[in-house]
């Protein structure tokens, strides 16, 4: 059965692949999956239909023979154990490559969203001034250590895996902020993954849906 996952019908950034459907569409295009798109508006997301699949009312969902996914650390963990070509053949290198997917979002992830959230939907609270330094502050010690630990190599532990697919996802909600551009190890991490074509026929297909 051909896989199905679910996106924004209209994503909030436009199209610039921020949206977490392309963490999941790029999985794929690297395992080399076929895969359909059911887009759902805003009012879907929150209909029982869609509940039953996503219990919060979000996107992605990842459906194939009766199993239901969500959320892209699951669903990308599941593609990368199920079908290969993201994660290394030796034991060891692959518990590694898992530690780094954990890591992209259990550690990276939230400061990068603490800061999203404060200057998108607070920037406007009279607290925000100070707050906002703060948590930059935060991303930017977070950032140190990633690029400390990066260096000079192309990819986080060896070969391309799911570790930098989502590192990399993660990273590119930076972008925005200029505080990637601070470190031209991450900076140069990340366009290596955005050169992948398996990233760049995500990325394209994604935009399809969200042209003007």
């Amino acid at each position: 059965m051909t896989i199905t996952i679910t996106a924004f019908e209209r994503s909030p950034d436009g199209g610039k692949g921020l949206a977490r459907d392309t963490r999941v569409r790029w999985a794929l295009e690297e395992a080399g999956l076929p895969y359909d798109v059911r887009l759902v508006s805003f009012r879907a997301m929150k209909e029982p239909a869609h509940l039953a699949l996503h219990p919060f009312g979000q996107i992605p969902t990842y459906e194939q023979d009766g199993l239901v996914l969500f959320e892209t650390g699951a669903i990308v963990f599941h593609i990368a154990t199920h079908h290969g070509a993201l994660l290394p053949a030796g034991d060891h290198a692959r518990a590694r490559a898992i530690t780094w997917l954990f890591a992209a979002l259990n550690t990276v992830e939230p400061p990068i969203l603490e800061l999203v959230t404060a200057r998108i939907f607070e920037g406007d609270k009279p607290w925000s001034k100070e707050r906002i330094p703060l948590v930059e502050e935060r991303v930017r010690d977070r950032m140190k250590q990633l690029s400390a630990r990066l260096g000079d190599a192309d990819w986080l532990d060896g070969d391309f895996s799911a570790g930098d697919l989502m590192m990399v996802s993660v990273l590119l909600r930076l972008r925005p902020s200029g505080i990637l551009d601070e470190f031209p190890v991450l900076a140069a991490y990340v366009a290596r993954g955005e050169a992948r074509p398996a990233y760049q026929r995500a990325f394209a297909a994604q935009l399809v849906v969200n042209a003007p």
